[in-house]
């Protein structure tokens, strides 16, 4: 089986059936990972540019992490640090990459699009690593892997997605692959930061309750509050979001049902997780940023031999 796109730029390009082929290899590529040797030659020859020209800790270690354990030729690229501080556009950017003869790009980019913009133009694959407040697609892919992996399923799978929604790609991609794969969505926050069309664009279901949230879902996804996207402020201080919006121990403790604490990193801890929530048995967040290796890995082994 092949992916029917030859780019990754979203979980909206996707389809039921590529979401599941990547979830699958990802499993394969999981139990490479365990092995003493935990390197594969599967993209030896193939070369990769990590373009980031916003800051990542998780996302770009995971990507260089996946690259080197296909043995795949990697090139970091970080904008800081480049011509584009002198004023490069983008285009030429990659151009210059791509007469070195790469042939696949991972992008993080803050403009909502750039990588929708580079797959017109050039001929290398494009894997999107989050554009602006648009998608995050291997973060969703990552997250159901891990949803999954202690749920058995996503259909009829209940998950309340928590917090800044309104600036959250990760909130987009995690809506579009769970919509796709059978799973009920709730999201849950302040009216300031839940967008007033979602009700119609999405077939979710919304609260302005967190208690009400933890008390429907199986898997609660809670989001970071997302202050440097943010150009006024949409609540009074970040203590009384806490008080209000923040998830607690003792909340979980009054549940009637233990539920699954999901994060996708970086955590405000105080904000939108205590501690001893992040740190607590019911938490899978550092299974999530174990899965991302595999998942990445997936993705770019598909993309790779897709283009073969």
């Amino acid at each position: 089986m092949a992916l029917s796109t030859k780019h990754l730029l979203g979980i909206k390009d996707l389809t039921p059936q590529d979401i599941t082929l990547i979830l699958d290899t990802a499993k394969q590529f999981k139990e490479v990972l365990q092995r003493p040797v935990k390197k594969v030659p599967s993209l030896r020859d193939v070369t990769i540019v990590n373009l980031f020209y916003e800051n990542s800790t998780r996302t770009r270690m995971s990507f260089e992490l996946a690259e080197k354990r296909l043995s795949a030729d990697t090139l970091n690229f970080a904008a800081s640090s480049s011509s584009a501080a002198k004023g490069e556009t983008l285009l030429d950017t990659v151009n210059n990459i791509l007469s070195m003869k790469v042939d696949m790009v991972v992008m993080r980019h803050a403009a909502s699009g750039a990588p929708h913009f580079l797959a017109k133009h050039i001929n290398a694959a494009i894997v999107n690593a989050g554009d602006g407040i648009n998608e995050h697609p291997t973060q969703a892919l990552l997250d159901a892997f891990s949803m999954i992996e202690q749920h058995g399923t996503l259909q009829g799978l209940r998950v309340a997605i928590c917090g800044d929604i309104m600036h959250s790609r990760v909130a987009m991609s995690n809506m579009y692959l769970l919509h796709k794969m059978g799973a009920e969505i709730m999201v849950a926050g302040p009216p300031t930061l839940i967008p007033k069309y979602l009700a119609q664009a999405m077939p979710v279901k919304i609260t302005y309750n967190i208690a009400e949230a933890l008390e429907w879902c199986d898997v609660a996804n809670v989001l970071r509050i997302q202050l440097e996207r943010q150009n006024l402020p949409l609540f009074s201080t970040l203590r009384e979001y806490n008080l209000a919006y923040g998830v607690k121990k003792e909340q979980l403790e009054k549940l009637s049902k233990k539920i699954t604490i999901m994060h996708p990193g970086p955590i405000n801890r105080g904000v939108e997780l205590d501690s001893e929530v992040a740190d607590g048995n019911q938490s899978i967040i550092l299974h999530q940023v174990e899965n991302g290796v595999a998942v990445r890995m997936a993705v770019l082994y598909l993309l790779a031999n897709r283009e073969k």
